[in-house]
């Protein structure tokens, strides 16, 4: 037996997820959280040397750099990683990070030496789209439509100065943005695959003024569902796959159709998510929700989650 401290390596740590995941670790005594030297971030030398004397490596890097790092590290490493790029969220060999995606996913995540952080938008709309199709509801060839709207610390460092500094050379003063025009944002290889979907999803993501937050939504025709469920179907399913699971909450069904609005920044600084089923029963039609934070389980709250699991600490 030993007391030792896990030890926590945060590459990226001056990044937007890696601010908050140091946010959110401050005050652990649980835990030794390594940093490396400012003046030493980009010599790979001082981040293989941190990386390898890490228990776990959470990367908060750009792709490129986080492919980087898992291949500074060598097959032979013993360090577990956590990584929140879109690099690894398709690799069969990764464990997909969002403990509530199915049934096992929790242990399979903590027995994991891999891990890839889910994306915002897809931890919302997998959420959804996910019980449906493993309740036999969702045709897997359903034309899914996904339509999101995120606060603007989703885009990162540069897209906060051009959405806070108006004298930026860039900056951005439109109250609210489409983008991802082309149909090919990165994300959606990552919602077909872990959705079970077998046809390609459409993905329209934009942006608010506001910071943090975010709002999914998945319309659905019920008459091309699989026995033509009602909202309440729908509703009973999404409840069956997250009985028990405090991180995710679905909202009652008449609670949620009564609801005038939803505030996409509700459960801004949380690492929980609330998914509603709404619509009129008989109507034919249904509009399914999320809402959580962009940089809470749809970022830095998901990795810390992750991490408590790979060290044993969270069921």
């Amino acid at each position: 037996m030993t007391d030792m401290k896990p030890k926590i390596f945060i590459d990226g740590e001056h990044g937007t997820t890696g601010l908050q995941i140091r946010t959110r670790l401050a005050g652990r005594n649980d835990l030794e959280i390594l940093s490396i030297p400012v003046e030493r971030r980009k010599d790979p030398e001082a981040r293989a040397e941190f990386l390898k004397a890490s228990d776990i490596a959470i990367l908060c890097l750009p792709d490129a750099a986080s492919k980087e790092a898992v291949a500074l590290l060598g097959d032979d490493s013993s360090t577990r990683v956590i990584d929140t790029s879109t690099a690894f969220r398709t690799a069969p060999d990764w464990a997909y990070g969002f403990a509530e995606l199915t049934k096992g996913q929790a242990d399979k995540i903590a027995q994991a030496r891999l891990v890839a952080n889910p994306g915002c938008y897809p931890t919302g709309a997998i959420g959804l789209i996910r019980p449906l199709v493993e309740a036999g509801i969702l045709p897997a060839d359903y034309p899914v439509s996904v339509n999101a709207v995120s606060g603007y610390t989703g885009g990162g460092k540069q897209m906060i100065v051009q959405m806070e500094n108006p004298d930026a050379p860039d900056a951005i003063t439109a109250p609210h943005f489409l983008y991802g025009l082309t149909l090919s944002h990165k994300h959606v290889a990552e919602l077909q695959t872990h959705g079970l979907l077998d046809r390609r999803p459409l993905f329209s993501p934009s942006v608010g003024r506001f910071a943090q937050g975010m709002l999914v939504q998945v319309p659905l025709f019920l008459g091309d569902l699989n026995g033509s469920p009602s909202l309440v179907d729908l509703h009973a399913a999404l409840e069956k796959q997250y009985a028990g699971a405090g991180v995710v909450e679905v909202v009652p069904y008449a609670e949620g159709i009564a609801l005038p609005r939803v505030d996409p920044t509700e459960l801004n600084d949380t690492n929980r998510m609330k998914l509603f089923v709404f619509g009129t029963e008989g109507g034919g039609q249904a509009n399914l929700v999320a809402v959580l934070d962009n940089l809470g389980k749809g970022a830095s709250g998901a990795a810390v989650q992750n991490m408590d699991l790979m060290l044993g600490k969270a069921a």
